[in-house]
């Protein structure tokens, strides 16, 4: 049965392992090691997070595991649940459980990780990419404040990228856009040089017009505040983890 995996950052219970009554020997560092060692083999992990035990529980670790599919953290639960794996006494393992009513927020991945996701499943060669169209928006918000824009005030690069993904081996292609942005702490010590460098592809096939772009760009332009405000709305869910999945005393 074929398995949808979202280049989303994970957030369902059926992807989450929580893994206890682990050894106070190690540290928390060779424990994450050891067990990135052993769940990996089920599947891509998204994180592997250590956390020193409650004061109550007494002295040990337990560790929050995300896999990108559910499919591979059931089969990881069957597996390890109860084995001493890399220690001499075993640990529990159990699917996530919270006991707070949380709303998951769906997160892109960064590139690194969507990367190191399309590798997994389509193999290193097993797909391709190609900008399409990469345009400077720096100064779409400020070019109609200019005259209350503080000297002072932070300035930052901010790009539109309209990008295509290709499958060869399904013969299947995919075009995507997305804005990024990188904040220039100090202007006053820039130089006042910036290169950005584009080399198209010299087999374009399936281009866009320019008006269909522009469309694109409007479509998809958003206020860079209000993505930040939910990227850490967001983040504020995964913190309440720890308290949410803390094991309980037996």
């Amino acid at each position: 049965m074929a398995v949808l995996i979202p280049f989303e950052v994970p957030t369902g219970n059926d992807k989450t392992l929580l893994v206890w009554e682990l050894s106070s020997g190690p540290t928390a560092e060779d424990l994450q090691h050891s067990l990135f060692t052993v769940f990996s083999q089920f599947g891509l992990l998204y994180s592997v997070r250590v956390f020193p035990n409650a004061v109550v529980a007494g002295p040990g670790f337990y560790a929050i595991i995300k896999f990108y599919s559910a499919r591979d953290a059931h089969r990881a639960q069957e597996a390890c649940d109860r084995k001493q794996l890399f220690q001499k006494s075993p640990v529990k393992v159990r699917l996530g459980t919270r006991h707070k009513a949380v709303q998951d927020n769906t997160l892109a991945l960064n590139s690194s990780k969507c990367q190191e996701l399309a590798n997994y499943y389509f193999g290193f060669n097993g797909w391709s990419k190609r900008i399409i169209k990469l345009q400077d928006l720096s100064n779409l918000e400020e070019s109609g404040n200019e005259d209350i824009v503080a000297p002072l005030q932070k300035q930052s690069l901010k790009f539109f990228c309209a990008l295509e993904v290709v499958l060869p081996s399904y013969e299947c292609r995919s075009t995507g856009v997305g804005i990024a942005e990188k904040p220039l702490d100090k202007p006053e010590e820039e130089s006042g040089k910036i290169a950005v460098v584009h080399r198209p592809c010299e087999e374009v096939t399936d281009a866009r017009t320019e008006e269909e772009l522009q469309d694109l760009i409007q479509v998809s332009y958003f206020s860079w505040k209000q993505c930040g405000q939910a990227e850490e709305e967001c983040l504020s869910d995964f913190s309440f983890e720890e308290e949410e999945f803390k094991p309980e005393l037996d």
